[in-house]
């Protein structure tokens, strides 16, 4: 390791999970944390990032054997962090359709970690879970399974302490709209005003790699009846219908989403296509508790990849030979949170996080050629489309 006087200096542009985490196993190993800067937007937790959208799931229900581990790993973490609670469990019901459910038990029983339980599809099944199911169309349901060590966590929470941590530890937080990185004759120099006049060769443009998409979010806010009725609940997932998450308590907002994205492509300056966050998401209500006024709604965007795999790598064109990334988590990495800041690192050090995980995070020319980690989340439609 360098030494302070000699170590360089590092820029973090996002303070989302990945930023986050970077800065925090940067601030346990770096020799000189105060020359590393992450900068956002907004003050932290950052109120723009999907990663603190009030609650996250967390579970290592994957059909992919390789994002299961990489779970397991975290909740060694999650449990020794008080501020990073995983409750309440997970329900999922399948649609006739899928096998989703059925892969992803098999994943479990292989690996020695299956605690799941059947859950039928029945009339009793309406009245369990505070009765979250009483009006919904389960006719195209099949049995599923309930998991206890999934759940759902604080979002923002987690993701303050740790910045404060890192920032107790000496790095600095910096509060800027980034919109250019400035390059320099060996690389990237530093941030300012957006400008896309930079010729790179299209396999190395990073929209290969991942595309911006949303996915639409609501909030029902509960009385104090409602929240003790459920703030126990599991987190249900109902197929293709969408899923609930129950309410935290300091806000006790219930919240919902289909879990169906959504993109919007445009063209930039130099002709490329590529999808974008709009500058004012809009509001979209689900049909879940139709009859109840929404208190809060929102487009949660996200890096997708095409394969849901993270993008965590060194850019590939030797003039960006210090520009890294950290990207891509597909609506599913928020529950990496405590550890993937380290295989961050490991890049940054020219260090290897092993074969599989060197591989799994990699820059990708070639399209995948099977099913990715989070599957139904791929943006199959336009939010023009919609609104016409």
């Amino acid at each position: 390791m360098s030494s302070p006087s000699t170590s360089p200096s590092i820029l973090i542009i996002g303070a989302g999970i990945f930023g986050t985490s970077t800065v925090y196993h940067l601030a346990l190993t770096h020799p000189c944390p105060s020359k590393i800067t992450i900068i956002d937007r907004s003050p932290f937790p950052p109120y723009h990032a999907a990663s603190t959208n009030i609650n996250k799931i967390v579970r290592a229900d994957y059909t992919s054997r390789f994002y299961m581990d990489l779970t397991y790993e975290a909740f060694s973490t999650w449990k020794t962090w008080p501020v990073l609670q995983i409750q309440g469990g997970w329900v999922m019901l399948s649609n006739e359709s899928s096998d989703l459910a059925k892969r992803i038990r098999k994943n479990f029983r292989e690996r020695g970690s299956d605690v799941t339980k059947d859950v039928g599809v029945d009339e009793h099944a309406r009245e369990r879970w505070e009765g979250m199911l009483k009006e919904t169309d389960l006719e195209e349901m099949e049995k599923g399974y309930w998991n206890p060590d999934a759940g759902w966590a604080d979002a923002g929470d987690a993701v303050a302490k740790m910045i404060e941590e890192a920032m107790r530890r000496g790095v600095m937080y910096e509060i800027g709209d980034v919109e250019e990185l400035v390059l320099s004759g060996n690389g990237v120099h530093g941030v300012r005003t957006k400008s896309d006049e930079l010729d790179i060769h299209d396999d190395d443009r990073v929209e290969k790699q991942v595309t911006a998409a949303g996915v639409a979010v609501v909030h029902y806010r509960l009385s104090d009846e409602e929240y003790g009725r459920f703030r126990g609940m599991s987190v249900l997932i109902c197929g293709d219908c969408g899923e609930m998450i129950p309410p935290p308590q300091k806000c006790q907002l219930l919240k919902s989403t289909n879990a169906r994205s959504l993109t919007i492509t445009v063209t930039t300056k130099s002709g490329h296509r590529i999808s974008v966050p709009p500058d004012s998401s809009q509001n979209m209500i689900l049909p879940s508790f139709a009859s109840r006024a929404v208190d809060y709604c929102r487009l949660c965007w996200d890096a997708i990849t095409p394969s849901q795999d993270q993008l965590i790598t060194k850019h590939p064109d030797a003039r960006l030979s210090n520009l890294y990334f950290a990207v891509g988590g597909s609506f599913h990495s928020w529950k990496f949170l405590p550890t993937i800041g380290k295989y961050v690192v490991n890049v940054l050090n020219g260090d290897s996080s092993g074969e599989g995980k060197d591989q799994q995070w990699a820059w990708k020319i070639a399209k995948p050629q099977k099913r990715g980690a989070h599957e139904k989340v791929v943006p199959r439609r336009e939010l023009k489309d919609l609104e016409d």
